[in-house]
């Protein structure tokens, strides 16, 4: 296969960049970017500015930025498949990887590049048949991402002993190019083997990747749109989240893309990171069940709200670890839904929360960000298109995801990020500085 625009540009742009890195490396290591607190030191390094990416930057106010445009930017700026309104998701893709916005004909490149490495192995099916019947879907689709490390070309390179260390984003993307190809045929596998007997639709020629996505799960249009949607709305957050940190951490090791992705979406399973939007649908229904299934005026779901939280519960779907506005993915969603799904009773009830949490929150007084953020929309709209299976919702979060961890990985090895190896503490030694008034140097 002749090497492809976006490989030539990307190694452009690695060699470019590679000496910023070594610079700062060289001639800044020890100049003070922040301040660790105890707090920090046990509480999850919350805040703690220990990552680098170029990928994407989560803004406080604004979002989340993909390589510095925020996201009615990137969306407006992308170009769209042909005859719909959402853009290629294989020219995000470019994208993210170079920060370039691609030309039509370089979207299709990528797209056409995609197709020809997008066939599932037979032997991943058969792994995937192998597992017990109630086998969750995220266990299926990491193991299925790790069966096929068989064919990792960084794996065999690496394993030559003849791999350059500045030559090694070359092998790390042939495998995200060729992982990230193979992603929409394993998910809609998995969903047509668990929750629909198996009956499994092949993929056209003619689509583009969210489009064949569609086609193979057996779903019509406009859920191409939106899996296009949501599929660049849930791709990257930063490094710090648990399934990008934990991609870019085992990939620190020299691990390949199948390796790192399959722990990525390990992480992204947990109920803390990757199960909000279920969550959200279970408050809902919740409601629902309780008002017999009418929808409940703004009084009513102000005294649902009240309930929760005097309960000690959360109201899922709001607030936000940075974020502190509306989550310009909700709104993103949002608009979609009010042109293709306005009299959906779910999402009447999201515009309502919409109308009323975030004034019962502030009253509450103990959540810092009283606004959406992408979970309390996502599994609406799934669900109004017939994808009612909510253990399968991690699953689609995980296939946006794989597209920033990946693209993020192929830079690790471009700049040759280090070994993550962070020094632990004792708490006797954090009581110890507690009680002196901080360490001393």
């Amino acid at each position: 296969m002749p090497e492809s625009t976006l490989k030539q540009t990307l190694k452009q742009k690695i060699d470019a960049f590679r000496p910023r890195t070594q610079r700062l490396n060289k001639d800044f290591a020890e100049v003070v970017i922040d301040k660790v607190t105890i707090g920090q030191a046990i509480g999850g390094a919350r805040d703690v500015h220990c990552l680098v990416t170029d990928i994407s930057y989560l803004d406080p106010q604004e979002g989340i930025r993909f390589r510095g445009r925020t996201i009615p930017e990137t969306f407006a700026a992308l170009p769209k498949v042909p005859g719909g309104e959402q853009p290629y998701v294989e020219g995000f893709f470019y994208f993210l990887l170079t920060g370039d916005i691609p030309t039509p004909q370089q979207a299709e490149e990528v797209a056409a590049e995609w197709r020809a490495r997008g066939a599932l192995p037979p032997y991943v099916l058969n792994v995937l048949r192998a597992l017990a019947p109630d086998t969750h879907p995220m266990t299926m689709l990491s193991a299925g991402v790790l069966a096929m490390q068989r064919e990792s070309v960084f794996a065999r390179r690496y394993g030559e002993g003849t791999l350059k260390k500045n030559d090694q984003w070359d092998p790390m993307y042939e495998d995200a190019m060729t992982l990230a190809a193979r992603l929409p045929a394993l998910a809609a596998s998995i969903y047509r083997m668990k929750y629909k007997g198996g009956s499994f639709i092949t993929p056209s020629p003619d689509l583009d990747w969210g489009g064949n996505f569609a086609r193979m799960m057996g779903i019509a249009r406009p859920y191409d749109e939106v899996m296009r949607m949501y599929f660049i709305l849930h791709s990257d957050h930063e490094s710090g989240n648990v399934s990008a940190h934990a991609t870019h951490l085992v990939a620190s090791t020299l691990s390949d893309a199948y390796y790192s992705l399959s722990a990525g979406l390990n992480g992204l399973a947990g109920p803390l990171h990757g199960l909000a939007n279920q969550e959200v649908l279970a408050w809902i229904h919740h409601v629902l069940q309780k008002m017999e299934g009418r929808l409940p005026t703004a009084e009513q779901l102000k005294q649902f709200l009240w309930e929760t939280l005097n309960a000690g519960q959360v109201v899922p779907g709001y607030g936000h670890a940075v974020l502190r506005k509306t989550d310009p993915r909700f709104t993103a969603l949002n608009e979609f839904a009010r042109k293709h799904m306005p009299k959906d009773p779910l999402f009447q009830f999201v515009n309502l929360m919409y109308e009323v949490a975030p004034t019962v929150l502030t009253q509450h007084g103990k959540t810092k960000n009283p606004w959406p953020n992408v979970d309390a929309h996502s599994g609406v709209i799934q669900v109004h298109y017939g994808v009612t299976e909510e253990d399968f919702y991690t699953v689609l979060f995980g296939v946006g995801r794989a597209l920033g961890v990946l693209a993020n990985i192929v830079w690790d090895r471009g700049l040759g990020y280090a070994l993550e190896r962070p020094k632990s503490v004792t708490i006797e030694m954090l009581e110890k500085w507690a009680s002196e008034g901080g360490r001393k140097a």
